[in-house]
């Protein structure tokens, strides 16, 4: 096993930068979910690749941001925890918008974070498919210069698409060279140390955050309260019940969600549905609620409640 490689690599950057999709094109299977809503992701979420000779677990981070919320505050904290114990950082810039205060803000804070480490640091600059091979010169040139800038010397920069998997193999061999000598992490054929419940609600709320208007995604949170196998059911015949409740904070956000005669809800469930029985293998009974939990972003207690 001497050359066998394992670690772990966070991908970081403002939100909406493609890290989750990343995070699936590499682990080759969904264990984050993705929108085009920024900070979708809310909590780190580790993929994982495991190969005859390495094992590498990417740490999904939530987008770092300048925060308005309590909840925002907390996102930011979990970053700042991945970036410090992975052996490799990963700084994910989009094609698809000029590099901006952002992206700056978040080489700047990395930089001060990893400024004394030997641990290599990449750039990534992903969304490739979105734009020109003019436009994706453009970022690498700005992203060389973002490095000097915060004082940041780019192990690797590497332009990718997760979408149409342009350079994600290459990406995938790079990380795993700047692994540390070391037997797997976890065990074979594990893909996500994520439990099913997390997942479930994390596919719940993908669903819910399709097609709301920019008011409504940051106030979605989903929590489970109940999900087990029927027990009434025939061997050849599974069925899993689960009943969860998707929050939001104010009743205009509930009347959004559910939609005119509850049509929309139904619409959430039949997607999320779909995710959660590809997950389970089995055919599930999904029962949605929606309740307004005011405010809950700024909340110290209800932030506790719904698993913050």
């Amino acid at each position: 096993m001497s050359d066998h490689r394992s670690g772990l690599t966070c991908f970081v950057g403002r939100p909406n930068a493609g890290k989750s999709t990343l995070t699936n094109a590499i682990v080759g299977t969904k264990v984050a979910i993705t929108s085009s809503r920024p900070q979708t992701t809310r909590h780190v979420v580790r993929g994982i690749l495991t190969r005859p000779d390495a094992q590498l677990v990417i740490l999904d981070t939530p987008g770092l941001h300048k925060p308005k919320t309590l909840l925002g505050e907390r996102l930011n904290d979990l970053v700042r925890q991945a970036w410090s114990t992975v052996d490799v950082a990963a700084l994910c810039v989009s094609a698809d918008a000029p590099v901006g205060t952002g992206d700056a803000y978040v080489a700047a804070e990395l930089a001060r974070a990893r400024g004394g480490s030997r641990r290599a640091t990449f750039a990534i600059v992903t969304k490739t498919d979105l734009v020109s091979a003019t436009q994706v010169a453009q970022r690498l040139a700005e992203v060389a210069e973002l490095g000097e800038q915060s004082g940041m010397e780019w192990a690797e920069v590497v332009p990718v698409s997760a979408v149409t998997g342009n350079n994600v193999d290459l990406l995938t061999r790079l990380l795993i060279e700047r692994l540390p000598p070391g037997p797997a992490l976890y065990p074979g054929g594990e893909a996500t140390d994520e439990p099913e419940e997390t997942l479930v609600g994390e596919f719940i709320r993908e669903a819910a955050l399709e097609g709301v208007t920019d008011e409504v995604p940051h106030s979605i949170a989903v929590v489970i309260e109940e999900m087990a196998a029927r027990e009434d059911r025939p061997e050849d015949r599974p069925l899993v019940d689960i009943y969860a409740v998707i929050f939001v904070e104010r009743d205009s956000q509930k009347a959004i969600v559910i939609g005119k005669g509850g049509s929309r809800l139904k619409q959430v469930g039949i997607k999320a549905r779909r995710s959660i029985e590809a997950l389970l293998g089995t055919p599930v009974y999904l029962d949605l609620r929606v309740k307004v939990a005011k405010d809950w972003q700024r909340d110290p207690k209800q932030l506790r409640r719904l698993g913050f």
